[in-house]
């Protein structure tokens, strides 16, 4: 659960629009995300304020694991921080960025990348070195959670067998092809519905 006094890394919705806003998934990397991570650009603020807040997008890294042919799926459980999203299905690994590992104020590219790494090693048990990459980005203005998050979504490449949950926000963890992930696609949160529907440049 999270800190009452929790701050989480964010950035101006000003700064989305200025970039251009865009709905669902979009790979378009190198246009958003050096100046997302500008430390000049993004800061942390309260928690419980941003969440309320559609004009500070909080940065939420979400990692999709594969062995290049199955995608590790998992189901939230009652543990997960974001109560609205406990119960969905999810191929994505992450959450909100916080203060509490960090002495400073604002994040660049690199204090960035140790932060992914944190935040999946929070969750999983990950054998070897970390070498996520950044594959995407994700916005849903439609939704009360969408409203104020943005995702930064990376993929992860491990066997089946050097990945182990750490935490009981993951439950029901298996390794789905993506017709099988089809299949589930109703009752997965929307951000992975976004990532499935465009499975194949992200797998590749």
């Amino acid at each position: 659960m999270p800190r009452p006094d929790e701050r989480i890394l964010g950035f101006p919705r000003s700064l989305f629009e200025q970039l251009g806003v865009f709905h669902g998934f979009s790979p378009d990397v190198a246009r958003y995300l050096p100046v997302i991570l500008d430390a000049k650009n993004n800061s942390f603020r309260p928690r419980a304020e941003a969440e309320t807040d559609p004009g500070f997008k909080q940065i939420i890294p979400y990692v999709v694991i594969t062995d290049g042919a199955r995608v590790l799926h998992y189901v939230r459980g009652k543990k997960a921080g974001e109560q609205r999203l406990v119960a969905k299905g999810s191929i994505g690994i992450g959450g909100h960025i916080s203060d509490e590992d960090h002495s400073l104020f604002a994040v660049g590219v690199h204090a960035f990348r140790a932060a992914v790494e944190r935040e999946v090693r929070e969750e999983l048990h990950v054998e070897g070195a970390f070498d996520a990459r950044p594959v995407g980005l994700i916005n849903d203005d439609s939704t009360e959670v969408g409203r104020v998050h943005f995702g930064i979504v990376h993929v992860l490449r491990r066997r089946p067998e050097q990945v182990r949950k750490r935490e009981q926000v993951i439950a029901q963890q298996e390794w789905l092809t993506p017709a099988e992930l089809t299949e589930r696609r109703e009752r997965m949160e929307t951000w992975s519905q976004f990532c499935l529907d465009h499975i194949e440049s992200i797998l590749k």
